[in-house]
């Protein structure tokens, strides 16, 4: 009879299953990743004091609600609020401005930060790239007041065109309106927007385009083949979390522009919940209006979520 060896019961060991883990409870693993969730506090008590408390004011929507009576002294009146907006006229004129304000940003601002980093990319020169980066980024740090002052001062009737083109004044035109409303946005905010898709496109491994380089791929090739397709997932997301705010076309800047061109062309969702609630006094129309767009915005969501994965993209949950 032999002796087992040193080797054997290496053998035997290997081939013996290894014992189950013990799966930690709960409270185990939030210790062991406290860390990680004390990063996070600060993020969630941001989006719980400014978020998620504020929406329990929305029962102010079923309410005859006046700031003297407060939340427990105004009167329950049910739907009498959505009633009155629904049969609103006004309303029509804001849902129809909006919706149309809402597709055109979706069609031409959306895909204008894309164009704008695959340019930015194409530059050959890192000191060029670097200096067009800077001035395309600065008029996102300006107030919408800064930038329709200097639209005016360029666009409007005593304007640098106007000088040169007499009667030149889109400003005051309220047939072209939303289109500005669309080209103000992209001259302030697409230069920031292609922050997130210059991080993408250097995300991208580097083997890809040589690979296709060495299969003999232009320039306009490779960004076909390589670029646009490594962009798509983080253009997914950025589409969805779009659609998702897609009632909100930018209050202030509307705000501010309603006096030239009037409420037919210029009155939203947002202007209008402004004037009915916060100048008017009716705080149960307003807030049945917001609790309107939110609704609407969070079926948009789950929307574009199931139609982005039946497509074959990840969505964002």
């Amino acid at each position: 009879m032999s002796t087992p060896t040193a080797t054997d019961t290496r053998v035997e060991d290997a081939a013996r299953p290894a014992p189950p883990r013990r799966r930690l409870t709960l409270r185990q693993r939030i210790w062991r990743e406290r860390w990680t969730y004390t990063f996070i506090i600060p993020g969630a008590l941001f989006f719980l004091v400014f978020a998620y408390v504020p929406m329990l004011g929305n029962v102010v929507a079923f309410q005859d609600y006046t700031p003297f009576r407060g939340f427990g002294g105004s009167p329950w009146v049910g739907l009498a609020n959505f009633n009155a907006l629904f049969s609103d006229p006004e309303l029509l004129i804001a849902l129809r401005n909006t919706l149309i304000i809402a597709a055109l940003q979706l069609v031409l601002a959306f895909p204008a930060p894309i164009a704008l980093a695959l340019l930015l990319d194409s530059l050959m020169s890192s000191r060029v790239r670097r200096m067009v980066q800077t001035v395309v980024y600065l008029p996102h740090f300006l107030s919408w007041v800064i930038v329709i002052s200097v639209w005016q001062q360029v666009f409007g009737g005593g304007g640098l065109v106007s000088a040169v083109i007499d009667g030149f004044d889109i400003m005051t035109n309220a047939d072209t309106f939303k289109l500005l409303v669309v080209a103000q946005a992209v001259w302030k905010d697409c230069g920031w927007g292609t922050i997130i898709f210059f991080a993408a496109i250097a995300g991208i491994p580097q083997d890809r385009y040589e690979a296709a380089a060495i299969d003999g791929a232009g320039a306009w090739q490779r960004m076909r083949h390589v670029t646009l397709p490594g962009l798509v997932p983080v253009a997914t997301l950025l589409l969805i979390l779009n659609i998702g705010s897609i009632l909100t076309v930018g209050f202030e800047q509307l705000l501010l522009q309603q006096p030239m061109v009037g409420m037919e062309a210029a009155e939203v969702l947002d202007t209008f919940v402004y004037f009915r609630g916060v100048l008017g006094g009716e705080w149960g129309i307003a807030t049945a209006a917001g609790l309107f767009k939110g609704v609407i915005g969070t079926v948009l969501v789950l929307a574009a979520n199931k139609f982005a994965k039946r497509l074959g993209g990840e969505g964002i949950f």
